[in-house]
Order: structure tokens, then sequence, then C-alpha cells
């Protein structure tokens, strides 16, 4: 089949994928309302055709928190890449330099830090959660350093796990023992790709980055208890003086939506946060990720970077976003759809598409360079 756009990576992914795997990428919480709104909502932004503008080189190139960036976009953090495809998270590492972008690594993926450095030519970006168990976090933190790592986003959305249907009815949530859901056998033996490439080939297939703090297991089956140990629902900004203590790079903020919440960001002097609602995974009825940007872009006057995840399908929808006032944006289940649809390959085609489909949407709207888009771009928003 050829693939031309997002949908065609999704398809071919829940093709691939076992269905329980699939469901995870691919759904949200309770009715998923701000999921499908995320990607809805970006229809809304009606953007301004201009015309007799030199648009011949367009320019897609930025820095972003000090990195020099072919587009204007991340891999975001997508946890366990690892059971869509062989060691995924080192495949994507690959893709993401070959196109001049970095990942964003989940603290949750199935290579540890180490591993994606040794498949990469230069550092990436890290994502993490505080946890309460401190004495791991701060050998995270410095594993984080010796592998060169520079920025780090800190998720603030997932003080608890939201509630996803579709996880508790034959996803990731709840036990993953084959004897008590032989229909996951079955799933798996009627996706023998799948079932070589990683279920075989792909192992050890746990949680790397929190392996040593799991000693009796890193597999889904015990992460999941873990993370109900360990994920602090009491976390607020007295935790991330501590985190400032041991970490002295960069420090995002990702999972803002309100603006209140922004203006605390720059008044901590954060350098920079996502504006993210978990993929519609948390809270559902939310706002839209496109949606809350209008208002946080102007509680934040200007005064750090601001990134988009959430929603984003396409190159069209990147300079939406940009032209609401979002520095750049994540891609998440866009590059874990490729991942699980042709691998390495497929998140290197995702990322040629939509640079492809950017460059477009710039000469339309006459526009040269994205980091100097025109303030009127957005003629209307959500």
């Amino acid at each position: 089949m050829k693939i031309v756009n997002y949908a065609g990576f999704r398809e071919s992914a829940k093709a691939r994928l076992p269905h329980f795997l699939f469901e995870y990428i691919d759904g949200g919480s309770y009715d998923e309302h701000t999921l499908r709104r995320n990607v809805s909502d970006f229809k809304k932004v009606t953007l301004r055709q201009k015309v007799l503008r030199d648009v011949s080189n367009p320019n897609t190139s930025t820095t972003l928190f000090g990195r020099d960036m072919a587009l204007p976009i991340a891999l975001a953090p997508i946890g366990i890449a690892g059971f869509y495809r062989r060691r995924g998270e080192t495949q994507a590492v690959r893709a993401a330099e070959a196109a001049g972008i970095p990942i964003v690594l989940s603290t949750m993926s199935c290579c540890p830090v180490e591993e994606v450095r040794k498949a990469s030519q230069r550092s990436f970006w890290m994502q993490l959660y505080m946890i309460r168990d401190r004495g791991f976090m701060t050998d995270f933190l410095k594993r984080m350093e010796t592998a060169g790592i520079d920025t780090l986003f800190l998720t603030v959305d997932l003080a608890i796990n939201g509630i996803r249907y579709r996880d508790r009815i034959g996803g990731l949530a709840g036990s993953q023992s084959l004897l008590k859901r032989p229909g996951r056998l079955f799933d798996i033996l009627f996706h023998p790709a799948w079932a070589w490439d990683v279920g075989i080939n792909g192992r050890p297939l746990i949680i790397g980055n929190v392996a040593p703090a799991m000693p009796n297991g890193a597999g889904l089956v015990q992460f999941q208890a873990w993370v109900a140990r360990n994920f602090d629902p009491s976390v607020t900004y007295k935790d991330i003086a501590w985190l400032r203590q041991h970490w002295k790079g960069k420090l995002v903020l990702k999972g803002i939506t309100d603006p209140g919440d922004a203006a605390m960001a720059v008044q901590e002097g954060m350098d920079g946060i996502v504006v993210s609602n978990h993929g519609g995974r948390q809270l559902d009825g939310s706002l839209s990720s496109i949606a809350a940007l209008p208002a946080v872009r102007d509680a934040v006057q200007g005064k750090m970077t601001i990134l988009l995840d959430g929603g984003i399908r396409s190159g069209l929808d990147v300079l939406r976003a940009m032209a609401l006032g979002a520095d750049g944006v994540l891609l998440g289940r866009a590059w874990a759809y490729a991942l699980a649809a042709r691998g390495e390959a497929g998140v290197k085609s995702m990322l040629d598409i939509i640079k492809e489909e950017l460059e477009v949407a710039m000469a339309l709207t006459g526009q040269n360079d994205v980091r100097k888009l025109d303030s009127d771009l957005a003629l209307t928003q959500p």
C-alpha cells in the first residue's frame, strides 16, 4: 500500500499490531471527546492565503533550546515504543537524526537512554516524571547527564493516570498474563510479523530506563504496579525546586493548557512549556491543545519557548500551530503509527511527508521563513 499521509500510517499500524497495542496508541480517556477535539479544532484555524511573494526557497529550519533543527518539530515522548517495532526507540532516533530533528525520549521507553544514545550520532532530549523514589531520580538524572542530555521535559499533567476505557477492555490496563487473557495469545498469533520482529527478536521487552529500580522484573506486569507506587500526585513547584538542585540543564514543563499555569512557569524560571493535554489521554472534556494555545501565548508574552503537541496530523497543522504562537511542535501518534507500520523507514517517510506539506502550506500563505511568520496569518482560531 502506498502511504501518502498520516491516515495511511495509522491503517498500516492497525493491520500490523496486535489489537491491545494498537488500542493503547490510538485511544484516549473516558469518551475521548478531547482526543477528537485535538484533531477537529485544528480544522477551525483558518489561514490567510497571501500571494505575489517570493516563496521559491522556503526556510523550515529553526533553533529550539539552543539546538539547530531542520524543522520546527521534535518527536514527542512515546512510552513503550519498543513494543511497536524491534528496539523501536533506536529506530526512531536514527530517523529523527536523518531528518535533522531530535527525539524527546520517554522515561518509559523500552530501550534505556544508554542504548538509544549509542544508536545516535548526537544527543537528544529527555522526558521525565516526578516520582517518589528520589534515589532513583538522582541516579537517572546522572545517567542523562552522562548521555549528554541538555534539555529535560518534565511531564506535569499525569498526577494520576486518566481512565482509559479502551485499555480496560482489551489493552494494557490490568493483568497482562496470557493465562488470564487467553484472547491475547490469539491476538499475537494472528499478527505473526509483529510476533517475530518484536515478540521474539525485540527482547528484552522491559521498561529499560526504570529497570534498575525494579529488581523483581521490569516487564509490563511489574511496571504497572511500580507506577502505582511511585507516581507522586503531591508534586508542586517545591519538588521542581528539588529537581533544579540536581539538574543544571534546560527544564521544560509539558502539559500546560491553563494561562495561569503558563504565567507561573514564566515566574518560576522555566525554559519553556509544551501546551499539551497528554494526547487526550488524561482529562476528557478539557480544551484541545490548539484551542488552549492562544491564551497561553498571551500569558507567556514572549518570555519563554512554547511548543505544542496533540492533534498534529500534517505539515499544514504545524503551520497552524505556529501561526497561533507556538515556536515548534511535538509529533506523537504520527511517529508511533509510522514506526509500527514500517519501522525506521516509516518514521523517516512520515517526516519527509510533513516537511513537504509544511513547505507547500508556507508557499500558499506567502511565507518564506518559518521563524518569521506574518502576525496576522491565522484569520480565525478555535
